[in-house]
């Protein structure tokens, strides 16, 4: 019974799933969410709210990247799930999950929204969105003095969010070079062969990137 995934490469929400799946080693198949038929209508009629990803596997839906994950995880939890048994410990991967998405994805999509003309900002360079980031970055970077990952003693849920959230928020406002403990994390998480295969794959995708993607690293 495949694992059918609904993405487009270059969605950060379809990179995390993404880098559980290859962390994993399970096979799935996508569904390319490119604007042709008749996949963009299959899945609008599965899922009109039409955010994506999404996941069918046998008579199972899952909505979000991070219940894709947790669905995932308890199929096949191997020898270090993304979720780890220690209850303690899986309360602290999954605030930092939310902390990844709600305090770096969310001002870095408001700046491309407004990019995109979809919301009304003030001609001051996001300087809100650029001060949220700012705050979120001092948090980690204190949070990761001495750490390797950010939840727990292995890879998880948290690091899976944490990637794509940090490749994207450094295009729209880069880290400050005074936060060391949250670049190096960034590039660990960038050399992470899971998360470095999703990369790779939403390359040929980069250009569409609205606030412009480096042309020289990343």
């Amino acid at each position: 019974m495949p694992l059918v995934i609904y993405l487009h490469p270059l969605s950060s929400y379809s990179q995390k799933a993404k880098t559980a799946f290859y962390e994993k080693n399970m096979a799935f198949e996508v569904k390319l969410l490119d604007g042709s038929e008749p996949i963009t209508s299959e899945f609008s009629a599965k899922w009109p709210i039409k955010r994506f990803p999404i996941l069918e596997h046998g008579g199972d839906f899952i909505f979000e990247a991070t219940s894709i994950i947790e669905y995932i995880d308890a199929l096949s939890p191997g020898d270090q799930p993304l979720i780890p048994k220690d209850a303690a410990t899986a309360i602290k991967v999954r605030m930092w999950d939310r902390f990844f998405d709600n305090y770096l994805q969310y001002p870095q999509q408001r700046m491309v929204n407004a990019a995109l003309g979809r919301e009304v900002e003030p001609d001051d360079g996001y300087v809100r969105w650029r001060q949220a980031l700012e705050t979120a970055y001092g948090i980690l970077d204190a949070h990761m003095r001495g750490r390797q990952w950010v939840a727990s003693e292995t890879f998880s849920l948290a690091d899976c969010s944490a990637a794509p959230a940090l490749l994207y928020a450094d295009w729209a406002h880069p880290i400050p070079e005074h936060f060391q403990d949250a670049r190096a994390y960034r590039a660990r998480l960038l050399q992470r062969p899971s998360y470095a295969r999703a990369l790779d794959e939403a390359r040929p995708y980069r250009h569409f990137y609205p606030l412009g993607a480096p042309a020289d690293r990343d």
